[in-house]
Order: structure tokens, then sequence, then C-alpha cells
């Protein structure tokens, strides 16, 4: 096999590290279809790999930014005739909102999913997003239409939710069902690694307009992130709309499927169901104190809540970068111990890692978080989306993998930060020893459920039951993207 002279270039270092690492992901497209380097098939799977990291960074931008507006304006532009205290807390329960809609999404997008098409409920949930959150930056003020205002802001975050909710497992399918067999977590990476860039984005955007004189930011600075939200939406909507549908669903779109695939996947793999929802809860628990309650948690540490969400942010940079690293490596030793690995690492390193907060030093509070996203965090959360595709057949998929994804965000990084601050308060507040055993436990509880899922990496995507990989160890040749074969 050849490459160009830019393949040469990255084999011996000459391109700057970010080219370096876009293009080694380009060869490894290529190294999928070495027969048809630079035919059609090539293309498309570009797209779509790009396609789904695009669709999920934006999505995760829209649905985060609200929450750090909620934190610093909206207290200020929509809850004015409230206490500043009560109109924050107000501000922050319509945060809430947001969180709970997303399983309503994931139940109503699976659904359309797993009958229509992938395609089309990904370009649908993308566009739902984008005008929603681009709509929040033109609302009007509590000052200037009185109580609507409030009104239709938690109207726009209860669509974002719903939304949200149906984007990550279409762009998880996606990419997985265009993979060859024993590619699939490499692939699928590129929709893992969108949610924490979405996160980074949002974060840094929020934080440079947070910078502004605080009645600027309050007047019309707060509104331009938002805005920024219709411009995401046309570039998403460009690469989106020019990929493929998935091959294995269209190879069974003519097949009987379920009328209600939300019935069918309780009723059938109740069991699965469970263990895919506690698996992943553990991890996002983690992201939830780690990520969000350690910023209140900072003052009490000894340094300021910037310095904790800057620490967050750096975090989160060098966990998009170790996706990529994890996930293809359970491509080469399996989900299972992957998973288990980072499930186990966050049992033994919470409590350290909180030593290391307490110490109030700047560089420990960055070397705490760096390791706990990039290196141990990331395990489950570059895995999880092709485990789960793995589980569960071709016509629930959707449903499924939405479904329990959210579930797990929900009881993970969504109520997390809540419980940790009523345990610290509980505790005294004084120390973060408490939140740090209820981490351990939460890591225990998932550790249990994960050592009893089956594991997939042989498993064969076009079966009837493609968590029962016995069937694709008997015919190792088998390829999940036969319609990209064909």
């Amino acid at each position: 096999m050849t490459y160009s002279t830019g393949s040469a270039a990255i084999e011996h270092g000459n391109l700057p590290r970010p080219l370096r690492r876009i293009a080694l992901f380009s060869k490894e497209i290529h190294a999928m279809y070495p027969d048809e380097a630079s035919s059609q098939r090539v293309r498309q799977a570009r797209r779509v790999a790009l396609s789904s990291y695009l669709g999920t960074m934006m999505e995760y931008y829209d649905f985060l930014l609200y929450g750090s507006a909620a934190a610093l304006v909206f207290n200020k532009v929509f809850f004015t005739d409230l206490s500043p205290l009560v109109g924050t807390i107000v501000s922050l329960a319509t945060l809430a909102t947001g969180h709970f809609a997303r399983i309503g999404g994931a139940i109503l997008f699976g659904h359309f999913g797993d009958r229509l098409g992938r395609k089309t409920v990904m370009v649908t949930t993308m566009t739902i997003m984008g005008l929603s959150s681009g709509i929040i930056g033109l609302l009007p003020t509590y000052a200037q239409v009185g109580s609507l205002a409030p009104v239709l802001l938690v109207l726009l975050r209860v669509i974002q939710g719903i939304a949200v909710g149906g984007e990550y497992g279409g762009a998880v399918l996606m990419t997985t069902e265009h993979a060859r067999d024993g590619r699939r977590g490499r692939f699928g990476s590129a929709a893992a690694m969108g949610a924490p860039s979405g996160s980074v984005l949002s974060y840094g955007i929020m934080f440079l307009v947070a910078s502004l004189p605080t009645p600027d930011l309050v007047s019309w600075g707060w509104r331009i992130p938002f805005l920024g939200s219709f411009v995401l939406l046309g570039v998403g909507l460009y690469f989106r709309s020019r990929v493929p549908e998935s091959p294995l669903f269209v190879r069974q779109r003519s097949e009987s499927r379920p009328v209600m695939p939300i019935v069918a996947l309780v009723r059938r793999y109740p069991r699965h169901v469970v263990q895919a929802v506690f698996f992943q809860a553990g991890a996002y628990c983690g992201q939830g104190v780690f990520g969000v309650f350690i910023i209140s948690y900072a003052p009490h540490a000894g340094f300021s809540a910037k310095t904790a969400l800057l620490a967050v942010t750096f975090a989160q940079i060098a966990a998009i970068a170790t996706t990529p690293f994890y996930a293809t490596l359970s491509d080469r030793v399996g989900r299972k111990p992957v998973v288990l690995g980072g499930i186990i690492a966050t049992a033994l390193f919470t409590y350290p890692c909180f030593l290391l907060v307490d110490t109030g030093s700047t560089v420990a509070v960055v070397a705490a978080l760096f390791v706990y996203f990039a290196a141990i965090n990331t395990c489950v959360m570059a895995v999880a989306p092709v485990l789960l595709t793995e589980l569960f057949p071709t016509e629930i998929r959707y449903t499924a993998v939405s479904t329990t994804y959210q579930i797990a965000q929900v009881l993970g990084s969504g109520l997390s930060p809540l419980a940790a601050a009523a345990i610290f308060a509980a505790t005294g507040g004084t120390s973060a020893v408490w939140v740090a055993v209820f981490m351990i436990a939460a890591a225990v509880v998932s550790g249990g459920f994960a050592c009893f899922l089956p594991e997939t990496r042989t498993s064969d995507l076009a079966a009837a039951t493609p968590s029962a990989a016995d069937s694709s160890r008997r015919n190792p040749n088998s390829s999940a993207a036969v319609g990209l074969a064909e």
C-alpha cells in the first residue's frame, strides 16, 4: 500500500501535532479500505466520522452553554424579580429540566431512528438543537415582557434536552455501523470525542464573554455564544446532509421491525439494559463531581472557582486526545478490560485526587483533574459507545443506545453534583472525604455490573443478537459493514 507524501511527513514527524493527529485518523480510514483508498467508500467514511464528531460537538456545546449562562447571568436577565441567590437557584433549576428531557428525547428519537433511519433523525435533532439555542440568544428579558421571558426560556431548555437525547445514539451508530469488524472502537471514537469538544468550546467561549464589563455582559454579551449556534448549525448540516445512511439499517429495512422499539427493548433485553445503564453511571458520576461540584468546592480547598474551571477545561482537552487511544486499545484487548480498568482506577485514585485538590496548589489541582479525566474517566467514556452498539440488535439499537446512555447520564453527571454538595454540607462542609467515599461506592457498583457484561469485541453487528459473540468467532471474516462491501 502506498500513501501520499503527506503520510510520509506524518511518519517523519514533520507536521504540527494537531495536523498529525487528523492526518493519522485519515490514514486509519484508508487502512479500513485498502483496496479502495481513493474510492467513494473512503470519502463516505471521512464524512461520517467528521459529521458525527461535528454534530455531537455542536449539540453538547449548545446544551452545556446553558449551564454556564445559568450560573453567570440568567438570574439577572430572566429572574430579576427574585433576590440574586434565589434567582441563581431558580435559573440552575431550569438546567435540570433539560437533563430529564434527555430521556424522553432518547425514547422519542430512538423510536424514529429505528423505524425511519439514523440519518433522518440526526439531521432533525441537529436542526432542533441549533434553532432552539439560537432563539435563546434572541429572547426578550424579564424587564421587557415580564414572566413570559422565563417561561420561554424553560420551554427552549426542554426542547434542547429532547434534541440532545436523540443525538448521541445516532452519532455513535453512524460511525460504528459503517466500520469494519476489528476497527469499530477506533472509528466510533469520532463521536465519543464530540462531547468533551463541545464542553471545551462552551467553557472557552463563556470564559471570554464573562470577561466583559458586567453591564455589557448582562445587556448583550451573553447572547453572542447562543447566536453562534446558528453558524454552527449551518456548518453541521452541510456535513451531516452529505453522509450516507447506515448500511446495516438499509439492509434490514425490508425486514420486520418492532412497532414500539422501547417496548421490545425492555421485554427482550432487560438484563442488558440494566447492565448498560449502571456500568456507565459510575463514570458519569465522577464526571459530575470532578467537572461540576469541584468548581463550587474550590474556595473550600483554597483556590478560586476560575482556577477550577480552567483546570477542568485543560483536563477535557487532554481527554479528547486520549479518547482514540483507549478506543483503539479496546479493539485489540477487548471492551471489558478497558472499561473495568477505568472503573477500578476510579475506585483507587479518587481519594488521592481529592488529597491533591485539598492542597490548594494550582499545579496539584491541574494534575489531579488531568489524571482523572485523561487517564481514568476516558477509559469508560471512549469505549462505552461501541460497547453499547454491540450489545443490541440493529432493529432496536438506536433506542437502546440512546436510552441507556441518557439514563446513565442523568443518574451520574445529572444528579451527582447535587448529591456531592449535599454530602459535603451534611458532613460539616470542611472535608470532601465522604464525597470521595460516595464516588468510590459508585465505582464499586458500576464495576459489579461491568463484570457481568459479555465481551462484545468480536460480535457481528449484523447478527440477530450481536452481543452473542460466539457467532462471529465461528465466522471471523464476518463484516459489520456488509452494506459497504456490496
